[in-house]
């Protein structure tokens, strides 16, 4: 059982812990009950979400309109709703 990964009928919801302002964007582990993600898009007028929504997009080979930030705009704790993802496929390409 993963505790950042829950699937949701033909969706999956991720729990992230993000880091704005790192050197390059990557997946840093596990931090706590949340998959860490590093970023390299600054925190200033939601550039940090756009860039957090395009790599997931990305790492899951997914069109950006399948990930949505359901909560945390402001906030490092983020939850993100992706539709097309099966959960065995976000857990290996996101790290675990």
């Amino acid at each position: 059982m993963v505790d950042w990964l829950r699937e949701a009928g033909a969706a999956i919801t991720l729990t992230l812990h993000v880091q704005p302002g790192a050197k390059r964007s990557e997946v840093a582990g596990v931090h706590g009950d949340a998959l860490k993600i590093r970023l390299a898009a600054p925190p200033i007028n939601g550039r940090a979400n756009a860039a957090l929504l395009e790599f997931v997009a990305q790492r899951l080979d997914l069109a950006r309109s399948a990930v949505e930030l359901k909560s945390g705009q402001t906030s490092r704790r983020k939850v993100l709703l992706v539709a097309g993802a099966p959960a065995d496929t976000a857990r290996r390409l996101l790290g675990q």
